[in-house]
């Protein structure tokens, strides 16, 4: 039962009905080494069944959603290999959670530099099989960034180690980087670390509206400077997440006495809709979420019209780490094209206040559905000049199905991530409603995302930026990709000929084309 769902918000609303899910894997088993994992590999082969990997199962794409067959949970193969401080690298198994990872390295005063909001929760293979970013991707890059080898058993059973950096021959470490395991299962990998940073300086930022602080980020990047952490709230994500009264308590800015007071009530009504849900009570959730989130046209609507009168701007939280003096330079010179594009200083209390609140939100969705709501995020990504059009394209599709919000981060010199937040009520409300509310949540569920997917694709915008593909995405690979999906199942031909390793993820089921 454990093992028949992921984090995938489609697995959840069957745990909030109270409905059973009706396709269980057969079997589930906890390999130690390479030699286990080929073992199972060929039985699976030779069987012709199927044979999903396992990390720690806090994917929300249904990348680990098995339908019968054997799982193959990883996280006995935990171990920290190697550290070499010479040559700046760690070798580790992939069951192994980032928190303990990044613990190791912390003791040879080390950094991989990676850290998603589920470090305590995820596990560094699993970072492997999807592309997973971390929060201080902008300095350190994405894992397909750092990583310089792994060790991938096949679907044939064969072990091959694959490394990026060999002359005359294609990057199949790249290809197996973020495959979900469709094309072999990771044993091990090395990854570049850092030195840990000796100084960390944080910073909140006001700006009129989000298309001036996306400005203001990219004249930062394309300046040369690569902050650690750069993420923009758009206007209702900062009203909803508090942080621009928090700071303007701190440190008034100029035009403060002019915000508008939230009357208690509307106060209380916003708290029961923050992605966090940190300060709702149930009974008030229930009711709340029932009304408001029952007709979210007319909620997107109301936020429209209410969020530049309650609380004009949005936030842009951004800091920089590293030797202290090299730090410090950086922050100082950010400053000067932040200031440009129409910003205003915050000081550090709203970076401080995020910093120590960053992995809150992995563990704040079950609130959520306790109070009759579902939520889900999309992450998806574009190059500056198609990015304000695809966070524009996206609100609108979604704004029928559910609340939607935003905050921008994963920033690079040629384009950004925007990670969308969707909130819509559940179709009984209350826990334990049954099937037939369940099918009607999903159905609901399988619209949202066709839309929102529709217009990313339509945008000119990639579907993931970091939580993979798995079963929610795999109908728009073909869709973005196009005749490159007939490579993809070329290589899954050689390297899985029976198609035994994670069946239904990546697009990979889907029409095939000719090159």
């Amino acid at each position: 039962m454990v093992y028949a769902r992921d984090m995938w918000p489609r697995g959840l609303l069957a745990v909030a009905a109270s409905v059973r899910p009706t396709e269980l894997p057969e079997v589930v088993v906890w390999p130690q080494q390479t030699a286990q994992v080929q073992q199972v590999v060929h039985l699976c082969r030779r069987h012709r069944v199927p044979l999903v990997p396992f990390g720690a199962g806090s994917g929300v794409c249904g990348g680990a959603v098995a339908r019968g067959g054997v799982v193959m949970d990883l996280k006995r193969m935990r171990r920290v290999l190697a550290i070499d401080p010479e040559r700046s690298t760690v070798t580790f198994e992939p069951g192994i959670l980032g928190t303990h990872l990044e613990g190791a390295l912390a003791r040879h005063g080390l950094t991989l530099g990676h850290f998603p909001s589920s470090i305590m929760c995820s596990t560094a293979g699993g970072w492997l099989a999807t592309r997973s970013a971390g929060q201080c991707s902008t300095r350190y890059g994405k894992i397909e960034d750092m990583v310089q080898e792994v060790e991938l058993v096949a679907g044939t059973g064969e072990v091959l180690v694959l490394r990026g950096d060999e002359p005359g021959l294609p990057d199949l470490l790249q290809l197996a980087v973020g495959s979900e395991g469709t094309l072999g299962i990771i044993t091990r990998a090395t990854c570049a670390v850092r030195r840990a940073p000796q100084a960390r300086c944080m910073r909140g930022w006001s700006f009129p509206w989000v298309q001036a602080a996306c400005e203001g980020i990219r004249r930062v990047l394309q300046h040369g400077l690569r902050p650690a952490v750069v993420r923009i709230y758009d206007e209702l994500d900062t009203l909803m997440s508090g942080q621009r009264r928090r700071a303007l308590a701190r440190a008034p800015a100029e035009g403060a006495s002019e915000q508008v007071a939230l009357e208690p009530g509307l106060e209380r009504w916003l708290e029961v809709l923050r992605p966090d849900m940190q300060r709702a009570r149930r009974g008030l959730q229930r009711w709340l979420v029932s009304r408001a989130l029952a007709r979210p046209q007319l909620l997107n609507r109301m936020a429209g019209q209410l969020v530049p009168r309650l609380a004009p701007g949005c936030m842009l939280i951004v800091g920089f780490e590293g030797e202290a003096a090299v730090a410090e330079a950086e922050e100082r010179a950010a400053a000067q094209d932040l200031l440009a594009a129409g910003g205003h200083d915050l000081g550090p209390g709203p970076g401080e206040h995020w910093l120590a609140h960053r992995y809150d939100i992995s563990f704040q969705m079950p609130k959520a559905y306790a109070a009759g709501a579902f939520v889900d995020t999309l992450e998806v990504a574009a190059d500056w000049e198609r990015l304000l059009p695809l966070y524009e394209a996206v609100r609108e599709a979604v704004s029928a199905h559910a609340l939607v919000m935003a905050h921008f981060s994963h920033a690079y010199p040629d384009g950004c991530s925007i990670y969308f937040t969707f909130a819509a009520r559940r179709q009984g409300g209350l826990p334990g409603t049954g099937p037939e509310a369940l099918e009607a949540d999903e159905r609901r569920y399988d619209a949202l995302w066709q839309t929102a997917l529709q217009a990313v694709v339509r945008a000119g915008g990639t579907i993931s930026h970091h939580h993979g593909i798995g079963r929610l995405k795999a109908p728009f690979m073909h869709a973005e990709h196009g005749r490159g999906m007939a490579l993809y199942r070329a290589l899954k031909a050689v390297l899985d000929p029976d198609g035994i390793l994670n069946p239904g993820k990546m697009g990979l089921d889907g029409p095939a084309e000719a090159l």
